[in-house]
């Protein structure tokens, strides 16, 4: 059974983030994100509301790996993409 740090990894790579941009989008820093996702912390009930809420992941996979990774595009890829693109820049990580 994976664990809740190879899930949050799967669901970087699907977005194709680094651990420092994903980071930065949970308001965490790369250390603290790396901890993570080698299973030696756990991510706080905020960030994870922020994950299923904010970036459209489906509950069910983070908290138990059940498919799919992320929920129906109803609010649209492209909010959630906008969203991503405004944090990596405010923190420097990404050119505008």
């Amino acid at each position: 059974m994976s664990t809740q740090g190879k899930r949050l990894k799967n669901i970087r790579n699907a977005l194709e983030l680094t651990q420092e941009q994903l980071g930065a989008v949970l308001g965490i820093s790369k250390q603290f994100y790396s901890n993570i996702e080698t299973d030696r912390t756990l991510l706080n009930n905020e960030k994870l509301v922020l994950l299923l809420k904010d970036y459209n992941v489906n509950m069910n996979y983070l908290l138990g790996g059940i498919l799919p990774m992320f929920n129906d595009k109803s609010d649209s890829l492209d909010d959630f993409e906008q969203k991503v693109k405004k944090v990596l820049i405010k923190e420097g990580l990404i050119n505008n």
